[in-house]
């Protein structure tokens, strides 16, 4: 069974296709190659470079006989798209939205999409459940708040069915070595932390230490990318036996403060890693943790890989194995 994969070539859509593979099906990527790597797709993969929102789409949806759409393209850093949120509503709103419409054309009706707890925004209560409200406070959260609801209408009034994936802090890496998360500019903390560990920055800086948690620094929720990879797998399976739209989050349920991944980091790397202490970034809340049992009560999804030493450990062997990530591409996803 063909399912297209959109930003396939990225870091979750790439675990997300090997999961496809082992699960029996057969993962057609589209990539535009403008944030992903060429290094990630495994051999013998068909391969179709072209925008989500090129009218070709239509074409390559019947010519490949697609069953569902896995939508994981789409521009993802936050302090990028409050500095130019013109290439965040192009790239993710009007380039989902024609993928959507192609999907449409084509009559293919399921419909997976890669969606965040950005849409949240600050929450009120914690840990953050689907009804939680959706308050956004970036344009990145906006764009996808935005696109759920093309989803929501879609379904309703053309009968097409989706399941939305609100991802909290997605890290690790394939536990194969063979690949892993590679950002140009790097923003999230594991990698920060474990490039510090390699020399390839001075220090890692913690912003606040200041917060209402126990150690005064930030709380976040991780869940390993294999993980998150294996509920596309099943939110896919669901839709195809006749399952109803639903809307999931996708985190541990467990959260770490960012003092907790340092030291777990110096633990698995046996680095002394420099810290140093600075201010608190504006707009970060204290502690962000999903509920996930709607997921796991609908789906059985099982998270296996998200205890916090194995998150790093997997990612701390693809930074060793490949300490310049795929190569030196200027601008990743």
């Amino acid at each position: 069974m063909n399912i297209l994969v959109s930003g396939g070539a990225g870091y979750i859509g790439s675990h997300t296709v090997r999961a496809l593979l082992k699960a029996g099906f057969t993962p057609i990527i589209l990539d535009n190659f403008s944030r992903g790597h060429r290094e990630s797709i495994p051999d013998g993969i068909t391969t179709i470079e072209m925008d989500i929102a090129s009218p070709e789409v239509v074409n390559i949806l019947q010519r490949y006989n697609i069953k569902g759409v896995m939508h994981f393209a789409a521009h993802s850093q936050v302090g990028e798209s409050m500095m130019n949120p013109s290439i965040y509503y192009e790239n993710n709103v009007v380039g989902s939205y024609k993928l959507i419409e192609s999907a449409r054309k084509a009559g293919v009706n399921h419909f997976v999409f890669s969606s965040t707890a950005a849409v949240y925004g600050e929450p009120k209560e914690v840990p953050i459940k689907e009804t939680s409200p959706l308050t956004p406070t970036n344009v990145y959260g906006r764009t996808k708040l935005i696109i759920e609801e093309m989803l929501s209408d879609y379904s309703s009034i053309y009968g097409s069915t989706y399941v939305a994936l609100r991802y909290f802090n997605a890290a690790g890496a394939d536990e194969s070595g063979l690949i892993g998360e590679d950002h140009t500019p790097e923003t999230h903390l594991i990698p920060l932390v474990l490039e510090a560990a390699m020399g390839k920055r001075p220090h890692i800086t913690v912003f606040g230490t200041d917060y209402n948690t126990p150690d005064g620094t930030c709380i976040r929720d991780y869940i390993h990318v294999s993980d998150l990879a294996e509920a596309h797998v099943l939110a896919m399976n669901y839709l195809i036996k006749g399952g109803e739209s639903r809307v999931f989050n996708l985190g541990s349920g467990n959260g770490f403060s960012v003092k907790e991944i340092i030291e777990t980091a110096k633990t698995v790397t046996g680095i002394d890693i420099p810290v140093v202490y600075g201010e608190r970034r504006a707009g970060d809340p204290s502690t962000l943790i999903a509920s996930s049992e709607a997921i796991k009560d609908v789906l059985g999804w099982n998270p296996t890989h998200s205890e916090l030493s194995q998150i790093i450990g997997d990612a701390w062997k693809w930074h060793e194995e490949h300490p310049n990530g795929f190569g030196n591409k200027k601008d990743i996803h």
